[in-house]
């Protein structure tokens, strides 16, 4: 009866503190993820700015976009994967408008490619499992390594983190921008862009491609 009341306790005990400790841990995570965001916000905010870097009139602070960018770029997801992709995109142009807009369109490019070859390393695993014939094999290969411009137009709105310009010369600004895309929903919208590829130019059963695009 003693030892069955002992495990009542215990279990009870473990009950009513884990979800507690639990949380405190996550607040301590972030508590540090943001104090390692600060020191390294600040020392390249300091870099950027000696190098004649500036934002935007209204915009916030270098240092806290900076901060913002490096917080996002360190958060794990429960796995320990990286929870956003981040991208940057430079351009120079005569007018400020026009460089942001070349910049972004850059940094979009880059985080499209970025998201394609996460998701061919993953399509390529499962290449190696399927009953996929070589032909096959090379047109989902082929499908995927071209797929970055479509994946580039259906990403939709980024997380915008950093905007910052420089002038050059007389005539020109160079614009800098660093933007960031949730990880889950990035690799969801790459498997709908590269299925519906697949579907319109390859011949692969849908059961094929049902086990293919299973991650």
């Amino acid at each position: 009866m003693k030892k069955i009341i002992l495990v009542l306790v215990t279990l009870f005990t473990v009950s009513v503190f884990t979800p507690s400790f639990a949380q405190q841990t996550s607040k301590d995570i972030e508590k540090r993820l943001k104090q390692r965001s600060m020191k390294k916000a600040r020392k390249e905010a300091k870099m950027y700015k000696k190098d004649g870097y500036y934002v935007a009139i209204g915009a916030l602070p270098m240092d806290i976009q900076l901060e913002s960018a490096w917080f996002k770029q360190m958060e794990t997801d429960e796995q320990g994967y990286p929870k956003y992709i981040v991208a940057t995109g430079n351009s120079v142009s005569e007018t400020q408008t026009a460089a942001k807009i070349q910049a972004t369109e850059t940094a979009k490019l880059e985080l499209a490619g970025t998201i394609a070859t996460n998701v061919a390393a993953l399509i390529e695993n499962n290449i190696a499992t399927q009953q996929l014939s070589t032909t096959e094999a090379a047109a989902v290969t082929k499908t995927v390594a071209a797929s970055k411009n479509v994946i580039a137009q259906e990403l939709g709105r980024v997380i915008p983190l950093v905007e910052m310009y420089k002038k050059i010369g007389e005539d020109n600004i160079e614009a800098n921008v660093r933007m960031a895309y949730d990880s889950k929903t990035a690799t969801d919208i790459a498997k709908k862009a590269i299925r519906q590829k697949l579907e319109e130019e390859t011949d692969i059963l849908q059961d094929k491609l049902d086990k293919l695009m299973n991650f």
